[in-house]
């Protein structure tokens, strides 16, 4: 009886997943005489498979199952965090229909700001006024605000300003990301990474909050700034529970206070940017390009640590790099 259809498998690639646990190998046509199905079917079950984390292929064209309780684990803790998020941000829907219901002025609260210009002003306004912490997603593709031209960002550093920043996995395939992050470190930025963001956002205190529209491509861009309310306290819980689940970035793990050389035993400077940046959800070749580094020379280095630390798979790579220290 399908029992896993509540975390987006179909019956039939449940029916090859519970196959294939049962076997260490198996090739596609084992699978198939297994599960009662015919070759083709179990093919793209286990394309889902290998692409939800939990099945992999080997070099031989076989087929090894993911442990259940990593593997579904995570989709569980997802879905999980998915309606978390979406019950949060119904307290602040719920806040600003209330509010219109009573006949107050929502135009008080929310103002909508158009085009570039006009957004950058609003984005440094916002910034501005901030006077205990700014709390940030950042997203790709830039559109008011260019990396390398928010001066408010250093200004509010100074002020004492505390600023917390989840970056999107993409921005940091984007070239010079990982620069311009170790620079941000630097002046003392919290920065974390998601595999992606739901929105564009900038929080200033408990009192404002940015959030840049979708982009449509036959007009301007454009943002809604929120004043204190309901709305913006949905927008403050997202922001912290996103941030909680984000992977730290640190400067010790991006290199820059990391010496160790190549003949100690451990892993050097070099396979701790490596494992950070592929910790973080950069592809083999997105880390190959920000390090300026072949790709056959970051699997080559992901194989020595793998024998290393005497595992198996990446997954229990980032297991062992996270309990140790190497990152």
């Amino acid at each position: 009886m399908p029992m896993l259809e509540a975390l987006g498998l179909e019956p039939g690639v449940e029916l090859v997943y519970r196959a294939l646990l049962a076997h260490p190998s198996a090739a596609a046509s084992a699978l198939a005489d297994e599960a009662g199905l015919v070759t083709a079917e179990v093919e793209t079950a286990l394309a889902t498979l290998s692409e939800l984390g939990l099945a992999r292929c080997s070099a031989e064209q076989t087929y090894v199952a993911a442990p259940p309780a990593v593997a579904l684990g995570a989709l569980i803790t997802d879905r999980r965090d998915g309606l978390r998020l979406a019950e949060q941000a119904l307290v602040g829907l719920a806040e600003v229909h209330r509010a219109s219901l009573a006949g107050q002025s929502i135009d008080a609260l929310i103002e909508v700001v158009t085009g570039v210009d006009a957004i950058r002003h609003r984005y440094q306004q916002v910034q501005q006024s901030a006077t205990t912490e700014l709390r940030m997603f950042v997203t790709a593709p830039f559109v008011a605000v260019p990396p390398g031209e928010n001066a408010a960002e250093p200004a509010a550093v100074d002020r004492g300003v505390r600023i917390r920043a989840v970056l999107e996995r993409a921005v940091l395939e984007e070239p010079g990301a990982t620069a311009e992050a170790i620079d941000s470190l630097r002046n003392g930025l919290d920065i974390r990474v998601a595999d992606a963001l739901p929105i564009k956002l900038v929080l200033a205190d408990d009192d404002l909050a940015l959030v840049p529209l979708t982009l449509d491509r036959a007009g301007e861009p454009g943002a809604v700034l929120l004043q204190r309310s309901g709305l913006v306290a949905a927008l403050e819980s997202l922001f912290e529970a996103v941030w909680h689940r984000a992977y730290p970035l640190e400067l010790s793990s991006l290199g820059a206070l990391t010496t160790r050389d190549e003949g100690g035993g451990g892993p050097t400077a070099m396979d701790r940017r490596i494992l950070t940046l592929l910790l973080a959800g950069l592809t083999d070749q997105a880390v190959a390009a920000q390090l300026d580094l072949s790709l056959r020379t970051v699997q080559r280095r992901l194989r020595h640590l793998q024998d290393l630390a005497g595992v198996q798979s990446r997954m229990q790579l980032g297991w062992y790099a996270a309990r140790h220290d190497w990152v």
